[in-house]
C-alpha cells in the first residue's frame, strides 16, 4: 500500500500530512516566519506518531508555489534533502490547486477561483473545476493586478473564492463568486489529496526536478544536502 508524505510552507501556514495504510493524518499550524525551525520537527513528530520510518515513504509531495519566495524555498530545500537521501521521487503540487482542493473538502465547492495575496498589489490567480474529486486547472495560473483576475471564458454556474487574495482584494477582484473564504491557506492534507491523483497517474519526478513555481520570477533553487537529524 502506498505511503506518501506531503509538506507545505508556501504561505503563513506550515503543514505536513501522511498517507499510510490508507489513512491520512496531518499537522497544521499558522506560524509566519517560523517554517524553517518548525518543518522538520513537524515531519519527525508526525512519522513518529504513526510509527512510520522515513524509509517506508514511496514519494514526497510538496507545495511548489506560487507563494512566498522564502517559504517555497524552504519546502524545496527540505524535500530535495529528503528525496536525495532516501532516493525517492517527488510530487510537485500547485498551491493554488491546494486551495481549490481545500475549498472542495470544506465547502463542497466544485468550481473555485483561488487567489493568494502576492504583495506588490497583485494576486496569484488560478481557476479550478472538480473532476472525479480532483480540482483541475481551467486555463492557466498567473500573477496579476486584482482587477485583471477573471473567471475562465464562458464560465457558468456558481464559483467559490478561496485564499488571501480574496481577503485583501475582494472588492477589486469584483463580484465573480457566490461566496468566498478570504482567510483560507493551503493545507498539506489537501496537497496530499492531489498528490494521490498525480501518483496514480505516474507523475512523480526525480528530486532534481523539485523546482519552485513563482510565476513572477523564475528564481533558481540549488540542490540541498540531506537534512541533519534523520
Amino acid at each position: 500500500m502506498t505511503t506518501l508524505l506531503a509538506l507545505d510552507t508556501a504561505t503563513e501556514a506550515c503543514s505536513v500530512a501522511l498517507l499510510h495504510d490508507g489513512r491520512v493524518t496531518s499537522h497544521y499550524e499558522v506560524i509566519p516566519r517560523l517554517h524553517a525551525q518548525k518543518l522538520l520537527p513537524m515531519i519527525k513528530a508526525l512519522l513518529a506518531e504513526q510509527g512510520v520510518a522515513l524509509s517506508a515513504l514511496d514519494a514526497i509531495a510538496f507545495g511548489r508555489g506560487p507563494g512566498a519566495f522564502t517559504g517555497v524555498r524552504i519546502a524545496i530545500g527540505v524535500v530535495q534533502g529528503l528525496a536525495f537521501a532516501l532516493d525517492r521521487p517527488v510530487l510537485p503540487v500547485s498551491n493554488l490547486a491546494v486551495l481549490a482542493q481545500r475549498a472542495q473538502r470544506e465547502y463542497g465547492a466544485s468550481q473555485v477561483a483561488a487567489a493568494i495575496d502576492a504583495r506588490m498589489d497583485e494576486v496569484y490567480w488560478g481557476c479550478y473545476r472538480a473532476e472525479a474529486g480532483e480540482m483541475r486547472l481551467v486555463g492557466r495560473e498567473a500573477v496579476l493586478a486584482p482587477e485583471r483576475a477573471q473567471l475562465p471564458d464562458a464560465a457558468t454556474g456558481d464559483w467559490f473564492g478561496a485564499g488571501t487574495g480574496w481577503g485583501t482584494f475582494a472588492e477589486r477582484i469584483g463580484g465573480q463568486v457566490v461566496a468566498c473564504d478570504g482567510a483560507m491557506l493551503p493545507h498539506a492534507e489537501d496537497l496530499l489529496g492531489l498528490a494521490r491523483f498525480a501518483w496514480a497517474r505516474g507523475e512523480a519526478v526525480v528530486a532534481d526536478q523539485a523546482q519552485p513555481i513563482y510565476l513572477r520570477d523564475q528564481v533558481a533553487t540549488p540542490k540541498m544536502p540531506p537534512p541533519a537529524g534523520f
